[in-house]
């Protein structure tokens, strides 16, 4: 599902320039398949699908597959819209260590957020 992310994040220069400072590590849990993104500066340089044993990351965002899928639709109802509207919902789960994230909120949010345009050229 996220197999395409390095390519769509990559190519957006804005949004890797935004991101030029963030390096880390980060899981995103789609249902019951969890995605290790990795950062470094800014570019996304791999994004695996798990099982991932004894592999480390800074913070993860987990939400039910049907959840991110109305996250990702072009135009995405209320309580989807968002990342902290999911969490607000009780749909979304975020853990570890926020710091990393909430000092890159706009960089992750917007990287998240990238695979909207992907949905809506499709």
């Amino acid at each position: 599902m996220l197999d395409h992310l390095p390519d769509i994040v990559n190519a957006n220069e804005p949004l890797v320039r935004r991101g030029r400072f963030f390096s880390c590590t980060f899981l995103v849990g789609i249902g019951a398949t969890d995605w290790l993104i990795k950062i470094s500066n800014g570019r996304v340089a791999s994004a695996t699908s798990g099982p991932h044993l004894m592999q480390s990351w800074q913070f993860s965002i987990r939400a039910p597959e049907d959840a991110w899928v109305a996250f990702w639709e072009p135009k995405p109802r209320p309580g989807f819209h968002d990342i902290f509207a999911m969490t607000k919902s009780g749909t979304a789960v975020i853990a570890g260590d926020l710091h990393p994230l909430m000092a890159n909120l706009r960089y992750v949010k917007e990287v998240l957020e990238s695979l909207r345009n992907q949905a809506a050229d499709a």
